[in-house]
């Protein structure tokens, strides 16, 4: 990887940890639905007006869209409304790596390796001394937990529907896939802003937007979406997957840094043994026992 896309990742990788905070930011002046769905609109709107929509039967789309878009920010953003630390949040969320091995073990009969067993093992521990910590009260909610493995277990299952239309026959660009799979979740989300949030809610919400929700809107949808996956789609075009995808393993590490610099959030003692055992989980899941590997993707 030259140094110049080695620097594109590392920018990508910023912008999708920072990501957590901006959500925390944006929900201090508008309901986590209608956020999420504002967000949403501006991904789809104009782009889908410049990018080709993806050649691929509706039904794939539909499933992805309602689950790595949907279902994934819907549970992610209410998480965090709820008490859902930011930081801890990157991190949680990253259990979507074993749900998506233990689904893909299920839907493409794929076998599981030894290293993906023992790092699901130590996520796992990882993941039941973070809930020790919420039932104990040390600064995590329950719910919030809850959810935010809900939104893990969303995008799992979109990652399978992703795996089905990349082996569809048709070519689909990583664009054309976020642009158009974000025009899907727009009406369940503002249908469910309006059932679960209220009409009152919303049209205050909108009526009294600040600057700061409109920034952390224009973050979400641009930054992270537009730019973000623009960005990591084509370095996974021009280079192996695994030169790309294990520095996805850093947008936790920013995640917590930047919650505990620009929101002053803290692990205590048991949550940063719990975190320490899932970062662990992701590091065997993708190395195995060989971490030098990880300098081999770096320098390439």
């Amino acid at each position: 990887m030259t140094r110049k896309d080695g620097l594109l990742a590392l920018l990508v990788v910023v912008i999708w940890g920072l990501n957590f905070v901006v959500i925390k930011v944006g929900l201090h002046g508008m309901p986590p639905l209608l956020l999420a769905g504002l967000r949403f609109l501006f991904v789809a709107f104009p782009a889908l007006f410049f990018v080709p929509r993806p050649r691929i039967p509706f039904s794939l789309l539909l499933g992805y869209a309602l689950t790595i878009s949907f279902g994934q920010f819907a549970f992610l953003f209410c998480a965090i409304k709820f008490g859902m630390p930011a930081g801890l949040a990157s991190l949680v969320l990253q259990a979507q790596a074993f749900f998506t091995i233990i689904l893909g073990a299920f839907v493409f009969g794929e076998r599981l390796q030894r290293k993906q067993l023992i790092g699901i093992s130590l996520a796992v521990f990882g993941v039941l001394v973070l809930v020790e910590t919420s039932m104990s009260g040390q600064n995590v909610k329950m719910l919030g937990f809850m959810l935010t493995l809900g939104a893990a277990l969303c995008w799992a299952c979109g990652n399978i529907f992703n795996k089905k239309i990349m082996l569809h026959p048709a070519k689909t660009g990583v664009m054309s896939l976020v642009v158009w799979s974000a025009l899907i979740p727009i009406i369940p989300f503002m249908l469910s802003s309006w059932i679960f949030e209220g009409p009152q809610v919303m049209v205050q919400s909108l009526i009294h937007i600040d600057m700061t929700t409109v920034l952390s809107l224009a973050y979400l949808s641009f930054m992270a979406s537009i730019v973000g996956y623009g960005i990591w789609g084509s370095l996974l075009g021009r280079y192996e997957t695994w030169r790309v995808a294990p520095l996805s393993l850093l947008v936790p590490v920013v995640g917590l840094a930047s919650a505990a610099l620009l929101l002053g959030e803290q692990l205590s003692l048991m949550q940063f043994a719990g975190a320490v055992l899932i970062m662990a989980g992701l590091l065997i899941n993708v190395f195995g026992f060989r971490l030098p590997g990880l300098r081999r993707a770096v320098k390439g």
